[in-house]
């Protein structure tokens, strides 16, 4: 039935209706009879609702009382994320006549916006939106297909695209399957930046950092005397200090500290092998972001890093933006300029071998059930990692029963096991970790950069209670100890004013605010005297650079710009340490430590990377620096 034969009589209303249900069951492009006043009402109305970021307005189109057009708009919500919904949701609300089409995967928020919005414009023309409310119909199954690539990756975050990119340049064809209706998994996500070792953005930096080198150089030497990497890294470190003490020119740091800090990081376990690919190969993939208009030229402070070292976006305002939302779209047009075919809501379900056992495609299943063939000459997994799979994460660290997870929905750990069940190996499962600034109340991911650029944790009784740039394991077992298991994150104004993070995350109602200290601190619900003693003798800490209390080294600015602002957060499930085997040329081990032929990894869904613990920064290092490694190399194979 046509939305154009729906008639302007009750009558006929109420027999298209009912032939509807009869043929078809709901949903068939037209809104279902209700009262008189639905006749005629022809126009466009608009309606608004709350999204992620800010507000969200639909516009219908009605055409004696049936919807035949949708727009929508949310220039706040998430670019790579809420916008995916915004640009996907409309078309399929005037193509039904049904605001009771299915959200995006991963865009929550945003899509019960848009059909909270489009009730609202209902309203707003004189209907009832329950009428409008029909299930939509779904298409019967496509039949199964085949294609034929010389490389097919598995995953569309940020490995799968970069690996993706460079094996198009390469002159390959490519195929990308991806499990979700949009691009980006836990990457899109990632709200801090991209470490990198020695380059020239660093050089613009005035480095004051001493006390963090110096610091390194210590842990290393007392807990870490018996790791033979770890000792060989500090003793070339030590040199390199000395040297640049003797003539300190530009900034300092190296690609032997970066090495030592992610070892330490990782407390010293990760494959010293891939930690050398992924720390001498960061510079270079820097410059690659830039060939490619991905920009990251900020340098600050992260997390468990001897110097400045993580590497931002900034818009046209120079304020910070969240690295996983500008580089993934960029990414995404990136694939589409090189000619990548790009599968949607295709999971894949097994990889393909041949009788050598090498990798020779994947089988996946489709929107509708139906099997998707990729056959190819390489395959390159990059799925992710498991953190979204609660149940395969309480598998291998029981203790996590019961946390939140800031992952990605997608991220459901099929690459490992689809990798397993061809006989790769797999490496530090149990490796997984907690990031402990997750919003309280959403889970969502509030960037470690803030306390780069000088935020405090506070706990419930208004005291500072860990360096706040430790590690984040250490970070996290502090503020699981405090009372509640919570803490409030605090920030000023000059800090908001730089960052339109922080901006983004006052307009989703996550900040409580305050004039002065004591404001805050009664905002807060803990001791206001004891919080504003607290902020004082911070801001002394800072002006001499020193902190008698936790031993932190990396300081910025005193937090002394009114008003004053704090986010409450806890720790939740946030990477996988743990995954596939993999050699630094990111092929695939077996359980025999062998190289099955055709197979490469990269991303969350390897392990040996990281260790124990992933430093801030790295996530975005290592899918950039092994998704082009895994590119250039599954190009070869193919060849």
């Amino acid at each position: 039935m046509k939305k154009a034969q729906i008639k302007k009589s009750v009558s006929a209303l109420a027999m298209a209706a009912v032939i509807a249900v009869s043929l078809f069951g709901y949903g068939c492009g037209a809104k279902p009879a209700s009262t008189s006043s639905d006749a005629g009402v022809s126009g466009d109305f608009t309606g608004t609702a709350k999204g992620f970021g800010g507000d969200v307005s639909v516009t219908l189109t009605l055409t004696d009382g049936a919807i035949t057009g949708c727009t929508a708009e949310g220039k706040d919500e998430t670019q790579g994320v809420g916008s995916e919904a915004i640009a996907k949701m409309p078309g399929e609300i005037a193509e039904s006549g049904s605001i009771a089409v299915d959200g995006v995967s991963g865009a929550t928020v945003t899509s019960t916006a848009i059909k909270e919005a489009a009730a609202a414009a209902l309203t707003a023309a004189g209907l009832n939106p329950d009428d409008y409310k029909t299930a939509v119909e779904k298409t019967g199954s496509a039949e199964d297909s085949t294609v034929d690539a010389d490389v097919v990756v598995v995953g569309a975050g940020g490995a799968g695209m970069t690996a993706a990119i460079t094996a198009a340049a390469e002159g390959k064809s490519v195929v990308i399957l991806e499990s979700q209706s949009m691009v980006g998994g836990n990457s899109v996500r990632a709200t801090g930046g991209m470490n990198a070792g020695k380059t020239v953005y660093q050089d613009e930096n005035e480095f004051g950092e001493s006390a963090g080198v110096e610091k390194t150089l210590k842990t290393a030497a007392e807990k870490y005397a018996d790791n033979e990497t770890i000792t060989a890294l500090a003793k070339t470190v030590s040199e390199q200090w000395a040297a640049y003490q003797a003539n300190p020119t530009g900034y300092f740091d190296s690609v032997e500290l970066m090495e030592l800090d992610t070892m330490i990081g990782g407390k010293g376990i990760n494959d010293p092998e891939l930690v050398e690919t992924l720390c001498a190969n960061s510079a270079d993939a820097i410059d690659w972001l830039d060939e490619h208009g991905i920009t990251l030229h900020n340098v600050s402070s992260f997390g468990g890093a001897s110097v400045k070292r993580i590497h931002r976006p900034v818009n046209a305002e120079g304020k910070t933006v969240s690295v996983g939302s500008y580089m993934i779209p960029l990414l995404q047009e990136n694939c589409e300029k090189a000619g990548v075919k790009m599968m949607l809501d295709t999971t894949a379900t097994e990889i393909l071998t041949d009788a050598n056992g090498a990798a020779v495609g994947v089988k996946a299943t489709g929107a509708s059930g139906e099997t998707v063939t990729v056959n190819a000459k390489a395959v390159v997994l990059a799925s992710g990692g498991f953190g979204a799979n609660l149940d395969m994460v309480v598998k291998y660290k029981p203790e996590l029963k019961g946390f939140m997870t800031t992952n990605a929905p997608g991220i459901q750990g099929q690459g490992i096991e689809m990798a397993q069940a061809i006989g790769a190996a797999t490496v530090d499962m149990d490796q997984i970790q907690i990031h402990p600034t997750v919003e309280a109340n959403t889970a969502a991911l509030i960037t470690e950069g803030l306390r780069g650029d000088g935020a405090v944790l506070i706990n419930a009784e208004g005291k500072r209670f860990i360096d706040e740039v430790g590690t984040r394991d250490v970070v996290s077992a502090a503020e699981i100890a405090q009372t509640g298991s919570y803490s409030w994150l605090v920030v000023d104004q000059a800090m908001v004013d730089a960052s339109s993070v922080i901006q983004g995350y006052i307009k989703k109602g996550y900040t409580v605010t305050g004039a002065t200290y004591e404001e805050l601190g009664e905002a807060m619900g803990v001791d206001a005297a004891a919080f504003a003693e607290t902020m004082e003798k911070w801001n002394g800490y800072v002006e001499a650079k020193n902190d008698p209390d936790f031993g932190r080294t990396s300081f910025a600015n005193p937090l002394n710009t009114a008003p004053y602002y704090a986010v409450k957060v806890t720790a939740g499930v946030h990477h996988t340490m743990g995954g596939l085997k993999i050699n630094a040329n990111t092929e695939v081990l077996n359980e025999k430590g062998e190289v099955i032929p055709g197979l490469f990894a990269a991303g969350e869904v390897t392990g040996g990377v990281h260790g124990a613990n992933r430093l801030g920064g790295n996530a975005v290092a290592d899918f950039t620096v092994f998704g082009r490694i895994a590119g250039a190399a599954a190009s070869d194979y193919a060849a």
